[in-house]
């Protein structure tokens, strides 16, 4: 006769299997030490360019990816469009209207609207660039001789800290070179801030959740005043 054994399942944070210790003026810091920034690019149509003009960007491009000597990661994001924001704003200027034909007529707008987009997919996609840098064996090693040698709490916030702004000074060199190499193809570049890091990594987190990311970024700001 099987016999049944009760085992504990060991319960983790949803935190544990994130590998971000915190984010620092848009630096993601990693539980490992290294760091990322976070690009957002804009896209180029090549369909919509002349022979020698898509000749011009595919040359630059590979142009830049030759003169590169330390790995980044392009990645594109889908997702299904949310119109409700778009509908909440109709709504509200539906409510404002005192004519009522412009009601009725903003009436059919939005009812256009959502069975327009509940019939059809519509895709939003993003384009994102992940500049990475490691930190040096050697402050790793720092880190944990100065551990064993028992130095204090502040003296080894201040020597992280040191660390952080030399790391974060070799990071910034290479967004830099990763900037300065997209524009010559036309494409335009800007960093993600705290709050956008945020947001997008909850949206990278949760593919499933239409809320407003910047709502988690409030919440997060909050919690820390909460906590001094």
């Amino acid at each position: 006769m099987a016999t049944i054994t009760d085992t504990k399942a060991s319960t983790k944070a949803t935190q544990d299997f994130v590998p971000i210790k915190e984010i620092r003026n848009g630096v993601v810091v990693l539980k490992d030490g290294s760091l990322r920034i976070v690009l957002m690019a804009s896209s180029i149509n090549l369909a919509l360019k002349s022979d020698d003009e898509q000749t011009a960007v595919i040359t630059q491009f590979r142009n830049f990816l030759n003169a590169l000597d330390f790995s980044v990661q392009m990645f594109i994001q889908s997702r299904r469009l949310d119109i409700r924001p778009y509908i909440a704003l109709l709504e509200q200027r539906y409510s404002e209207q005192l004519d009522e034909l412009m009601k009725i007529q903003v009436r059919e707008y939005i009812n256009f609207i959502k069975d327009f987009t509940e019939g059809n997919n519509i895709m939003t996609k993003s384009f994102f660039i992940v500049v990475p840098y490691d930190a040096s064996v050697f402050q790793s090693n720092q880190r944990i001789i100065g551990k064993f040698l028992g130095r204090g709490k502040k003296e080894l916030a201040t020597e992280a800290n040191d660390a952080f702004e030399q790391n974060r000074s070799q990071l910034e060199q290479r967004v830099s070179i990763i900037e300065q190499g997209l524009i010559r193809t036309g494409v335009r570049v800007a960093r993600l801030g705290t709050e956008e890091a945020i947001e997008f990594f909850y949206k990278l987190l949760n593919p499933g959740e239409l809320e407003k990311p910047i709502q988690l970024a409030e919440q997060v700001g909050q919690a820390k005043g909460e906590r001094r």
